[in-house]
């Protein structure tokens, strides 16, 4: 199992954890503590390798330039119309992702492009699943234009999630399907996008990142 470079501070303290788990368990003199001790470590650690795995992922072939492919693993929440006002400036279409622990963690660039806006806001730590976590919990704002429209996308925090890692910066040129960064142990993904941009999910519907097209966007 392959696992991410964004997790691999964290699962140098989680292995540090674990050692000293099955050091107490050889110590405590009791047999049931030190099985559940040990049970604790495995559990632990197996977790924490699970979450941070970084599965590979071939991206579709043949894309249109008005392809907008998911920058995450979860579940859709939420699809509506609204107006953004940071990049796209204007009425526009978003889609709300709702990512469980269990799920993939590794965000990924849903269109080719260049960077033109990046913003970290400080904030809150609202469950992920509550609408209002949106424009509340802290997160980071990356607007890409492509050749043809601008999409602007963002790595929300949720009530267990408290570390963002996103590498990108204004100015820089990205590919469709690209890592870019992940956020730690749940979360939520928004990507907002053109009014006209024709919705190929469904709320409730499972996506995965890199592969699953959220919606065309005709010329």
């Amino acid at each position: 199992m392959r696992l991410t470079i964004y997790g691999r501070s964290t699962v140098i303290k989680a292995l540090v954890i674990t050692l000293a788990l099955d050091l107490a368990a050889l110590l405590v003199p009791n047999e049931i503590a030190k099985l559940v001790l040990l049970v604790i470590s495995i559990i632990f650690i197996s977790f924490t390798l699970y979450f941070f795995r970084d599965p590979v992922r071939q991206i579709p072939e043949n894309l249109k330039s008005g392809d907008v492919l998911s920058p995450a693993d979860g579940k859709v929440m939420m699809i509506e119309e609204v107006q953004e006002s940071e990049f796209i400036k204007g009425p526009a279409k978003v889609i709300g992702i709702f990512l469980s622990p269990l799920n993939v963690h590794v965000n990924r660039v849903p269109i080719s492009g260049t960077v033109k806006f990046y913003q970290y806001i400080k904030g809150e730590f609202i469950a992920a699943y509550d609408h209002a976590s949106a424009d509340k919990n802290e997160r980071t704002v990356i607007g890409i234009e492509g050749e043809r429209f601008k999409v602007l996308f963002k790595q929300i925090t949720g009530f267990v999630a408290r570390r963002i890692v996103c590498e990108l910066r204004v100015g820089d040129k990205v590919k469709i399907g690209e890592k870019f960064g992940m956020i730690k142990f749940g979360s939520r993904t928004d990507v907002i996008m053109p009014i006209n941009a024709n919705i190929k999910v469904s709320v409730n519907q499972k996506v995965t990142g890199g592969i699953t097209l959220l919606a065309e966007v005709p010329e």
